[in-house]
């Protein structure tokens, strides 16, 4: 994520991330329509955005996958979740309680903050959620 903060994204594009994160191959608007529960129109909107900004490949009449651009940024919007979320069960919230707190506020912690976290946490390896992975950022400094 060279020079990008992780704040680039509106809450709802980071969800839209995560998702297409989750799936082999290409994926129909239609079908990430439906996932979400919206308008295949709102979908093709956001669709066309990330991919624009180089987050996502569109093939016509196949339907879009990340890039390689769009795979970092996944890498790390799964890895701030879960950093975040195992932050808040060290409060006492409940693996369910964390993941729902962190869903609503994850897209506003920049990749900064993440880093200093994972440091200072000593570089877990395992959250709530499964596996988190480190990059050049958190293990430097």
């Amino acid at each position: 994520m060279t020079g990008e903060t992780g704040l680039e994204l509106s809450p709802k594009k980071v969800e839209y991330i995560k998702f297409l994160a989750g799936k082999k191959g290409p994926v129909k608007t239609k079908d990430i329509a439906a996932g979400f529960g919206v308008d295949p129109s709102t979908i093709t909107k956001a669709m066309g955005e990330l991919t624009d900004d180089g987050f996502l490949d569109y093939t016509p009449y196949h339907g879009v996958c990340l890039s390689a651009k769009g795979k970092i940024m996944a890498k790390f919007l799964v890895k701030r979740h879960r950093i975040l979320a195992l932050a808040m069960t060290h409060f006492g919230l409940s693996h369910e309680q964390a993941c729902r707190e962190v869903s609503r506020f994850e897209s506003f912690v920049s990749k900064d903050a993440i880093d200093r976290m994972c440091r200072a946490m000593g570089h877990p390896n395992k959250g709530i959620c499964g596996d988190i992975t480190h990059d050049d950022g958190c293990l430097e400094k």
